[in-house]
């Protein structure tokens, strides 16, 4: 019957399936918000770096990985090392200097080779600061520094003293950085002759350097730099050792003697007036060891080398008074005109320059006088066919001189 209400009329099935599609509708429907957390939706789907998609996912982390980045940089910007200074090379270089004087064979060979290599480039370093590289020019300022923190602690003794310890290259580098101090000035001053005056031991050292074969030459150029200081010359000068160089001169290794040579000449011509001192103090041992070790001396290249060292000194004015003295004597004549008998032309040349002295010598000692006029005919053969290599107007002027000095003499009564 149809009467009554109207209502509608939902079949079973239809009502199951309504109600399916309800439940789904709410499970893809957002639940209701708060105020709040609305607007922080909003704030976050406006901020293109947070996209909820893939590719917004990929440019969060680009960007990330960029600063961190740019942080790591700037993080080794602050931890970079400063370049070193002078002073900090020497401090590094005495403490290296330090352990290699300490060090003991307990110590692994790793350990210590690492070490000394890193010994070695301080040393080139120091090199590099005085006398600059192939991009610059040494910087004054800089070797001032250098130079006064190296004689400030003994950096100088502990060089000297490690010298045998160092390679080859570290000696070289080592050698030239003490010459070079040698002329560094501070103020004004020569501080290594300061600090030389104070530390003469190390001469000693440097001195009998020359009896070991592969510190010798090392030893030699360090010596000679520091007798550019006039303390030290006069040091060497006076003390025992000076006797060694005789010996010196005549060791087999040609290369040590001839440095010794080197040295002995520099001791003994450049600072005048000390050695004018010497030699009027030490006149007597002094050239008897001269005349017998290196003028009479079997070694062709001794003879050579110490009859002109002779020349040098007698003819500098300065040495006027030991000059006088040694013409005087009838034995240095004899030598000297052996000398001149020589078959090698240049030891008859500089054995010539020391004769002439003899000669002109306007206060001939009768014994002087009765030798020349004995060997008058032989010495007048001799100058008439001597000649040297390359014409030469004094040496000319000086054989003709010495030629009519001697014919004008005649036996006195």
């Amino acid at each position: 019957m149809l009467g009554g209400k109207i209502g509608v009329c939902v079949s079973k099935p239809a009502a199951a399936a309504a109600a399916r599609e309800e439940v789904v509708v709410k499970r893809l429907s957002p639940p209701p918000q708060s105020p709040a957390a609305a607007a922080a939706a909003a704030a976050t789907k406006g901020h293109s770096g947070l996209s909820s998609s893939k590719s917004g996912h990929s440019g969060l982390l680009t960007s990330k990985s960029g600063q961190l980045v740019s942080d790591s940089k700037r993080m080794k910007g602050l931890f970079k090392s400063k370049p070193r200074t002078p002073v900090d090379v020497v401090r590094q270089t005495r403490d290296l200097l330090i352990y290699a004087d300490r060090s003991s064979s307990s110590l692994s060979d790793s350990k210590r080779d690492e070490k000394m290599a890193e010994l070695g480039k301080s040393i080139r370093d120091l090199k590099s600061i005085l006398y600059g590289n192939s991009e610059s020019e040494p910087v004054a300022e800089a070797c001032a520094q250098l130079t006064q923190e190296f004689f400030r602690e003994n950096t100088l003794r502990l060089l000297i003293i490690c010298l045998p310890k160092l390679n080859l290259e570290a000696r070289k580098d080592a050698t030239q950085v003490v010459a070079n101090l040698q002329r560094q000035q501070v103020n004004s001053r020569l501080i290594a002759s300061d600090y030389l005056e104070k530390n003469t031991d190390l001469l000693d050292i440097l001195i009998v350097g020359y009896e070991n074969t592969e510190m010798a030459l090392h030893y030699g150029v360090m010596l000679r730099e520091c007798i550019r200081h006039q303390s030290v010359a006069r040091y060497v000068l006076e003390s025992p050792h000076v006797k060694k160089f005789f010996d010196y001169i005549q060791l087999p290794n040609f290369d040590i003697s001839a440095d010794a040579a080197a040295t002995f000449k520099e001791l003994l011509t450049r600072h005048k007036s000390t050695v004018a001192e010497f030699l009027s103090k030490n006149y007597d041992w002094f050239f008897a060891e001269f005349n017998s070790k290196l003028l009479e001396s079997t070694n062709y290249i001794t003879r050579r080398q110490a009859v002109k060292l002779l020349g040098d000194i007698l003819l500098d004015r300065s040495n006027a008074v030991v000059m006088t003295r040694y013409v005087s004597s009838r034995d240095n004549l004899r030598i000297l005109m052996n000398l001149l008998r020589e078959s090698s032309k240049t030891i008859q040349t500089e054995a010539f320059h020391v004769f002439k002295l003899f000669a002109a010598n306007q206060n001939k000692p009768p014994d002087i006088v009765s030798i020349l006029i004995a060997n008058k005919s032989k010495l007048l053969r001799l100058f008439a066919d001597f000649k040297t290599d390359k014409e030469d107007e004094q040496f000319e002027a000086d054989k003709a001189q010495v030629v009519k000095e001697i014919a004008a003499l005649e036996p006195r009564e």
